[in-house]
């Protein structure tokens, strides 16, 4: 067998392991939360006998190594269980699935992720591009001073500051619905798109401007300079070719970034997306669902970096030939 094959094949298997750990340290952080379950859903005045059988049909009355092998294996077959808060308040006849919860909350967040990786990585690498190209000048001074003070604030002060300033321009509470049109949609997630590219570029554009730099610095890059190659045919045909692999290795780890960065920017702006979601069914105690919404974001994340690491693997000549 090939050897790059070899290795993705292993990086695969790392991360269905990888995943596999995850989702213990997901369902033990959720079920050793403090408190009754039974009587937090069902309420401090529900009788003993009333939560006792709530909790027999739930079965949380099991052990937990049981509890987590039948969740695991609902979630292998597609399973992701059903909301407590539904049962609890409309009757398990009328209950709503986590499938059902999480699907159009699914849908805000993805689509959230999009518009703003649609803005933020072209952005990005142009400013990483051209910072690299003019190394210590003004312009690559003031990018990195603007980029680097970005770093350092949280998501949430980004936020908090974007509201109290553009407050009268945008909204500052995203509240979205299925009926809600794709041009107000784009205009009620501004702030939260603008909060999270302030932060996406802030990493993507210094990463990107060191990979080039590191490549401008090669020695057949030097090689082709004192053979008088110009400089604009030196850095289309020598330095970005070689640098799309890690420039996209970037954007895959910035994209699992993102996708996972958002909790935070949907509590700020009560954006109706997972990561919201996931806060809200924490909040109610709704297991299955926070369950469900943690493995998402997981399996997004270990799948996008899976996928960086591929393509840095992939598009690596070295590997291609290992000693």
């Amino acid at each position: 067998m090939h050897p790059v094959i070899t290795t993705v094949l292993q990086r695969l298997g790392l991360g269905l392991l990888t995943l596999f750990l995850v989702s213990i340290i997901i369902f033990s952080s959720i079920a050793f939360l403090p408190g009754d379950f039974g009587e937090f859903v069902l309420g401090q005045n529900a009788l003993p006998e009333t939560v006792a059988a709530f909790r027999r049909e739930l079965g949380l009355d099991e052990p937990t190594w049981l509890r987590y092998i039948k969740w695991v294996t609902a979630v292998l077959q597609g399973d992701l269980g059903t909301s407590f808060s539904g049962r609890a308040s409309s009757g398990a006849n009328e209950s709503r699935t986590v499938v059902e919860l999480i699907a159009p909350r699914l849908w805000n967040t993805l689509f959230l992720a999009g518009v703003t990786a649609i803005v933020a990585v072209p952005l990005s690498l142009f400013l990483g591009i051209t910072a690299a190209l003019k190394r210590n000048s003004l312009y690559d001074r003031s990018v990195n001073a603007v980029t680097l003070t970005t770093i350092s604030f949280p998501e949430f002060f980004i936020a908090y500051l974007l509201i109290v300033f553009l407050a009268g321009y945008f909204p500052t509470l995203s509240t979205v619905n299925d009926g809600t049109e794709f041009g107000e949609r784009l205009f009620k997630i501004a702030l939260p798109a603008l909060t999270m590219t302030l932060v996406i570029v802030a990493h993507m554009m210094r990463m990107t401007r060191a990979s080039i730099i590191n490549l401008l610095a090669s020695p057949y890059v030097e090689m082709a300079q004192l053979k008088g190659v110009s400089r604009s045919k030196v850095i289309l045909k020598h330095v970005l070719p070689n640098a799309w692999a890690p420039i996209a290795t970037v954007i895959a780890f910035n994209l699992a970034y993102l996708v996972v960065g958002v909790v935070v920017v949907e509590v700020v702006f009560v954006y109706p997306g997972i990561g919201q979601l996931m806060v809200d069914s924490v909040s109610a105690r709704d297991i299955p669902v926070a369950q469900a919404c943690a493995l998402i974001f997981a399996s997004t994340y270990i799948l996008l970096n899976l996928l960086a690491d591929v393509i840095g693997i992939v598009t690596n000549p070295r590997l291609l030939h290992p000693r």
